[in-house]
């Protein structure tokens, strides 16, 4: 009992055990055994059938994956083993103690039986190993965000006629009544209809007279879902806001109806029907509350890259067509081309552009003055949208990226052959290509002749998998994180550059290995389990890994819009809950355990 005593005291200092209610904390404290282990011994290896989950009472741990290589220094109160335990029993590291160490185990059956009696219990240990379903927006939004402000109003004394014009002048579909400040009524076009058309009523006549009486109203706290339910209950369509019994807003089954587009929807229209590169830009500004509603609204990460890549897809397309209106139809075939992540369907806040122009070997001299100035107007109209110059200057106003297709062939002929440096980087970023405009049939074979000689090329291969590793995870030692040391980001981790791009060029190297010609990274992974490439096991780890880093990086960027800040890609560690902060570590140590396998298997061949 004493010896249960200290455990249960030890407990209610570590997460998540120090949520638990009292009697649940002391059945599961019960269940600890306590092990100790000399310094330098091996606590279980790579493969060992585990004998549960381990928690550090004292004393350090290193944990080294299947190469040999340092995941993780862990301290007091923090677990290990829980990877293997929640796949088929048998560890998926090698766990030894660095000093004198003192561990408490929960057997494997109390572990799996407490992960499915508690939720709170298996959210913290599974670690995001399911894909999280994505929830419908309307299920989290609230009416603040859907309502129409400042509604247009009248008073009972008002007459039909000046409500009907009031109606017609403002473009709305109703008027709401107010006696002072009070909400006494709701006049809509169905009113003007069914009770005056209908009924030959005099107009001259007040609207108090047609009006709904102390109308149906929501506050403004109130969810979407909320929102739905009343108009279909009710069978209306209009909906007043009411918040301390003032009206503040309106919402109505056309917001409603906007809002299942994500309002993506009233983008895609204005943007196709823009007249000008200002037009465009106008609803580009629109992009940081639009990246904050998908966050809101708990769409996985890809869904919401997808929508926000969309939207640069189709200006980039509208701006083609200003361009051949401005200088007239392309001379011979071509195909516009995007790379990095608007070629990889994984835009977020913060993009700048990557681009480039492929045309038909048949132009000519005047053909290729005219392609040129078609790729000037475009990236010149996608920086004036917001999509920033590339810094690299890999666009397609650049001449070298505005080019027929023999030279592109050889460009990819050349950077196989002679994999440099400087070929690494350029061939990293254009194995990302994604047609957006203009004649396909310019892309496919180039892109099959491509991945075909590359993976054929053990040296190129090599470099490109040398030149993945050179983008490593943000970790520290002691269960920390190597955060940036100085200057205007100090304390903080790149989410781009240390935390998505490490898995991007994981995805590439993969694709290249298995010939798969699909650009976006999840797709990329997904397919590399599915042709073998990479184990379903770390396959999957890794998935779990990028869904974790990934989303983390986009709830960052919401955060800042709704602070009213730009968003950015730097993160501070300790804004994060330490729950979140945990889980994020963890899934970098994935990340860096696959990076250190992809490393031992090429030095293997």
């Amino acid at each position: 009992m004493k010896n249960a005593d200290k455990i249960i005291a030890f407990l209610q200092t570590s997460h998540p055990y120090d949520v638990l209610a009292t009697a649940e904390l002391d059945t599961l404290a019960r269940a600890f055994s306590r092990k100790t282990y000399a310094a330098g011994e091996t606590i279980y290896a790579h493969g060992d059938m585990l004998d549960g989950l381990y928690l550090i009472k004292d004393g350090s741990v290193e944990i080294t994956d299947v190469n040999g290589a340092q995941v993780s220094l862990l301290q007091k109160s923090n677990h290990f083993g829980e990877r293997g335990l929640l796949r088929d029993g048998f560890a998926a590291t090698t766990a030894r103690a660095v000093d004198a160490v003192t561990v408490l185990v929960l057997p494997l059956h109390d572990f799996r039986a407490e992960i499915d009696r508690n939720p709170a219990f298996a959210r913290y240990f599974n670690r995001g190993q399911a894909r999280p379903q994505s929830a419908t927006g309307l299920m989290t939004q609230r009416v603040s965000d859907l309502m129409a402000r400042a509604p247009i109003t009248c008073t009972p004394h008002t007459t039909i006629a000046d409500c009907a014009r009031i109606m017609r002048d403002r473009k709305v579909s109703s008027v709401a009544v107010l006696e002072g400040d009070e909400l006494v009524g709701l006049v809509t076009v169905r009113d003007m209809t069914s009770k005056v058309l209908a009924e030959a009523r005099d107009i001259s006549g007040p609207v108090s007279g047609i009006m709904t009486k102390a109308p149906i109203s929501v506050e403004s706290a109130a969810l979407g879902t909320d929102v739905i339910h009343i108009l279909l209950e009710n069978q209306i369509g209009h909906l007043p806001v009411v918040d301390g019994g003032a009206l503040v807003g309106m919402v109505t089954q056309s917001d409603i109806t906007r809002y299942f587009g994500s309002s993506q929807t009233q983008m895609i229209f204005d943007l196709s029907t823009a007249e000008s590169v200002a037009d465009l830009a106008a609803v580009t500004a629109r992009l940081p509350e639009f990246l904050m509603q998908l966050v809101g609204a708990h769409l996985a990460h890809d869904v919401v890259t997808r929508k926000v890549t969309d939207v640069a897809d189709i200006v980039t397309r509208r701006l083609i067509a200003l361009a051949e209106r401005e200088f007239g139809p392309a001379p011979v075939p071509f195909l516009w081309a995007a790379c990095g992540s608007q070629g990889r369907r994984e835009q977020t806040g913060v993009s700048d552009q990557d681009n480039c122009l492929i045309f038909d070997n048949a132009a000519t001299a005047d053909d290729m003055v005219y392609f040129r100035k078609l790729a000037r107007f475009v990236c010149d109209g996608l920086d004036t949208c917001g999509y920033v110059y590339c810094p690299g200057e890999m666009m397609a106003m650049t001449e070298r990226w505005c080019q027929p297709l023999s030279v592109w062939e050889s460009y990819f002929e050349g950077w196989i052959r002679a994999p440099d440096n400087q070929a690494q980087m350029l061939a990293s970023v254009m194995y990302d290509l994604r047609p957006i405009a203009g004649d396909e049939r310019l892309f496919r074979p180039l892109q099959a002749a491509a991945l075909d000689a590359a993976s054929k090329n053990s040296i190129f291969v090599a470099h490109m998998i040398a030149n993945s590793l050179k983008h490593t995870p943000p970790l520290g030692l002691l269960r920390g994180f190597a955060t940036i040391r100085s200057g205007e980001h100090r304390n903080t981790i790149d989410m781009k550059h240390n935390g998505v791009v490490p898995i991007v060029d994981l995805g590439r190297v993969y694709a290249l290995q298995g010939k798969l010609d699909v650009a976006n990274t999840r797709a990329r992974i997904d397919a590399a389990i599915e042709a073998g490439v990479v184990s379903q096991t770390g396959g999957r780890d890794l998935l779990a890994a990028y869904d974790m880093i990934a989303a983390a990086r986009l709830e960052h960027q919401a955060a800042q819009v709704r602070s009213g800040e730009k968003p950015d890609n730097y993160l501070t560690p300790s804004s994060l809950p330490a729950f979140e902060r945990s889980h994020l570590r963890d899934a970098f140590v994935i990340v860096r355990t696959m990076q250190s396998s992809l490393s031992s298997s090429a030095a293997r061949t």
